[in-house]
């Protein structure tokens, strides 16, 4: 009886090809149960009557992936795309040809699925790239997943590939929520991202979410050899596998997305978002390698950034934790890209001028992918719209508002800007940083008002009493974050490097120095130490020397050690 249910799962989700109803699937699946029920000593692990089970997760455990999972550098131009392939060529011995393999990007949230022996034994979610979240049990309602894989399955194997939901599925789970009074959903990716992470796994089971694996992490054993090999290995598993194209050429990559854009991908059941182009060859993927953020055997071919108009109804200014002002549009709520706008970034006061934008005026919006939505152009200017001029005080702290000379952006000239405190703690907290999960906006409010936190090393001297004391917290989410804030303390040094928010040091570049320097090397670089450094220009360099050579950086530093962060280097293991 199992097999058999395995065996309709199989049909269903694998070949899309259901030889007996839903009622006649639930009405086996009932007998089995009802079987299990009255025999308990027949039930195993794998059995479908095991996907739900045990009490609601209070939360969810942080696991460590075993090789990270990278995200891929985006293209949206044809020019790009090529672009890439010049560079792909380039980095390939002399007269080595790639061939190509084109799939959907689903539109949806990452997961690793680790199996044993063929049994699943674990599922998490991306996360930062490095460590996840274990939805072990909420995966295991999904019933495209397979609890046990068929054939011989290496000893040990991770997959990864999209949870996703279907248009159609999307539009039963919103129906049932509007019955129920409750909100729908603003859109599939939403819905599936949000029903993973279900503290109760019924109510993931009821949410039909489905999976397609795209690569592995893990594979011990003899691997395939090409990409094309293990997806078609992923389906003699019993795994959904993602479908795909093999391509001889980038002419020939060209000539299928503007296929797949036109005449596939209307068809497809669910939301993707572009392809994904990946070196076919696991030996060129190989010898191509990896940079600090991506693989350079793969790219995102995204679709055109989506566009919508509105209104300009009002502008606000917001201060970064450099305290920078950026003027942000208040827009009347548009949808756009699966998700309603009423906010739009405007930059800076040069992209005002540049736009020639006014309060009242109809504008042209654009979002691509995450990306933070913008205005491309006014449309339609408005009889009587006012002008945009820059404030001439912080609008949080009242302090002038300063312009230096050769910078584009207006700055409030208070270091000690509750603002700037504000962002700079929200910017150690975020998830590809210090990645402190219940630090968010409102708890930093609370402890920046309060005078609690001054800097970021304050965090790590926060007590359960200071948090009982503030409005948000209660003893289990105090607990909480004490605990995440002590976790954080393991964090690499790239992450910690990030985290401080030194001007001009993003996310790749902190990475890229940090391969080649430890801490000691980064307090005693000169500036011309750093700009020899890959990607690091006189700019960055400056800017990561004033810091690191300050009284202010060091003391900094010295505290962050004393509080017990490991600052160590990033020891990475990519997945081949």
């Amino acid at each position: 009886m199992r097999a058999e249910i395995r065996e309709h799962d199989r049909r269903y989700y694998l070949l899309d090809a259901p030889v007996v109803s839903d009622k006649e699937y639930d009405e086996l699946f009932a007998r089995l149960k009802a079987l299990e029920a009255e025999y308990p000593k027949l039930v195993t692990p794998d059995s479908p009557t095991q996907r739900v089970g045990g009490a609601p997760a209070s939360d969810f455990k942080t696991v460590k992936h075993a090789a990270a999972m990278l995200s891929l550098d985006n293209a949206y131009e044809e020019a790009d795309i090529r672009a890439w392939d010049e560079r792909v060529r380039k980095n390939l011995p002399t007269g080595e040809s790639p061939s190509y393999l084109v799939e959907p990007k689903i539109d949806g949230l990452s997961c690793a699925l680790t199996y044993e022996d063929g049994t699943l034994v674990r599922a998490a979610t991306r996360g930062d790239g490095e460590t996840g979240e274990d939805v072990s049990a909420n995966a295991r309602t999904i019933r495209a997943i397979p609890l046990r894989l068929e054939g011989k399955a290496p000893k040990l194997l991770e997959l990864r590939g999209e949870v996703y939901m279907t248009f159609a599925d999307f539009e039963k789970v919103n129906e049932d929520e509007t019955r129920a009074g409750r909100e729908p959903f603003v859109n599939p990716r939403n819905c599936a991202a949000g029903s993973l992470r279900q503290k109760e796994a019924k109510v993931t089971a009821g949410r039909r979410l489905r999976f397609l694996a795209h690569s592995y992490g893990v594979w011990d054993g003899t691997e395939p050899s090409s990409h094309s090999d293990f997806l078609s290995q992923c389906r003699e598993f019993g795994m959904p596998a993602n479908s795909f194209e093999r391509c001889a050429d980038i002419d020939a990559v060209a000539v299928y997305y503007a296929r797949f854009k036109d005449k596939l991908m209307p068809a497809l059941a669910y939301a993707v978002d572009g392809l994904v182009v990946k070196v076919d060859s696991f030996a060129q993927q190989r010898r191509l390698g990896f940079t600090a953020r991506s693989p350079r055997w793969g790219i995102a071919y995204k679709y055109p950034a989506q566009q919508a108009t509105s209104v300009v109804k009002a502008v606000e200014f917001s201060v970064g934790r450099t305290g920078a002002i950026t003027p942000v549009a208040k827009v009347e709520p548009v949808f756009c890209a699966g998700v309603t706008i009423s906010s739009v970034t405007l930059h800076n006061f040069s992209e005002i001028e540049r736009l020639g934008l006014r309060v009242g005026d109809r504008v042209l919006i654009e979002r691509a992918g995450e990306v933070i939505p913008k205005v491309v152009k006014v449309v339609e200017k408005a009889k009587g719209a006012v002008t945009i001029v820059p404030p001439p005080k912080c609008p949080d702290c009242g302090s002038p508002v300063i312009k230096e000379e050769g910078l584009v952006a207006y700055r409030c000239d208070n270091v000690s800007c509750p603002a700037q405190l504000r962002r700079t703690l929200e910017h150690f907290a975020a998830r590809p940083a210090m990645d402190i999960v219940g630090l968010g906006d409102s708890a930093v409010d609370q402890l920046v008002s309060r005078g609690l936190v001054k800097d970021v090393a304050d965090i790590y001297g926060l007590t359960k009493e200071q948090l009982l004391g503030l409005d948000l917290f209660k003893d289990k989410k105090a607990d909480n974050l004490l605990s995440q804030i002590e976790a954080s303390k393991a964090k690499t040094l790239d992450r910690v490097l990030f985290a401080l928010g030194i001007r001009h040091v993003g996310e790749k570049t902190a990475e890229t120095i940090t391969e080649r320097m430890d801490l000691g090397g980064l307090l005693e670089a000169s500036a011309s130490d750093f700009q020899a450094l890959p990607d690091v220009g006189p700019v960055v360099a400056a800017s990561l020397h004033s810091f690191f050579a300050s009284a202010e950086g060091q003391a900094l530093i010295s505290r962050l050690k004393d509080a017990g962060l490991t600052l160590k280097k990033p020891e990475r293991k990519i997945a081949a």
